[in-house]
């Protein structure tokens, strides 16, 4: 079993940045794939990023590319994402995930078997 906790949101203007974390416990998510999804009110949650641990390859939504970046520290097991140039569209719980099967890096949530509690990021204009 894989625990995560993610931190680091908050409240920010457009145009400014956050960095979330994403810690795992449990078991190392080093040879996992790991994601970033994000869940407005009333919207579906939406993908916005992964990356293969192993390989580094990442994957990101056209809406958060070149903006947002992901990034693992083996020796925190921990994932994050910076989030720069923030935009009020951007406002949302964003979640962390883990699949736990081989396989790339995939934009459905069904894909993921494990996730975080959520933390929430509010863009102001």
């Amino acid at each position: 079993q894989v625990q995560l906790v993610e931190s680091g949101g908050g409240l920010v203007q457009a145009g400014g940045s956050l960095r979330l974390s994403c810690a795992a416990s449990g078991r190392t998510i080093s040879n996992n794939v790991v994601a970033w999804f994000r869940q407005a009110p009333g919207k579906a949650r939406e993908f916005v990023g992964g990356m293969s641990w192993s390989t580094g390859s990442t994957y990101y939504a056209e809406s958060v590319k070149g903006r947002f970046t992901i990034s693992t520290d083996n020796a925190k097991n921990t994932v994050y994402l910076q989030m720069n140039s923030l935009r009020p569209e951007d406002t949302a719980v964003y979640y962390c995930a883990v699949r736990g099967r081989n396989g790339g890096i995939y934009i459905n949530t069904s894909a993921y078997e494990y996730w975080g509690q959520g933390t929430q990021v509010t863009v102001s204009s």
